[in-house]
């Protein structure tokens, strides 16, 4: 059973920074694409950042230039500076393995809050 530990949320003031993790461990398998998404309350899941194996990285618009994806074996970082009260939500690792005989996993979720 795959498991994705997640963490790096809280509460931080307009203009700040984060950096949120996620550690995949359990059943083996080779991974295609690790991704970020966010739930803001009243909303649908969104997409933020997501990176393949090979390094290729794409961001939603609101958030190019400010955030950054990256990945070191099966852990993905998501680096968000100059943070916003719009990006207050809360934010879902996922991954997503090469293989279609293995479903995408999700992680718990961490609560980012941007306030003054």
């Amino acid at each position: 059973q795959v498991q994705l530990v997640e963490s790096g949320g809280g509460l931080v003031q307009p203009g700040g920074s984060l950096r949120l993790s996620c550690a995949a461990s359990g059943s083996i398998f080779s991974i295609y694409a690790m991704a970020w998404y966010r739930q803001a309350p009243g909303k649908q899941r969104e997409l933020v950042a997501s990176i393949t194996a090979s390094g290729r990285a794409n961001y939603a618009d609101s958030v190019k230039g400010r955030f950054t994806i990256t990945r070191a074996g099966r852990t993905v970082y998501l680096q968000m500076d100059s943070l916003k009260p719009e990006d207050t939500a809360v934010y879902y690792c996922n991954v997503r393995p090469s293989s279609n005989d293995y479903p995408a996993y999700w992680g718990q979720g961490t609560q980012v809050t941007v306030s003054s």
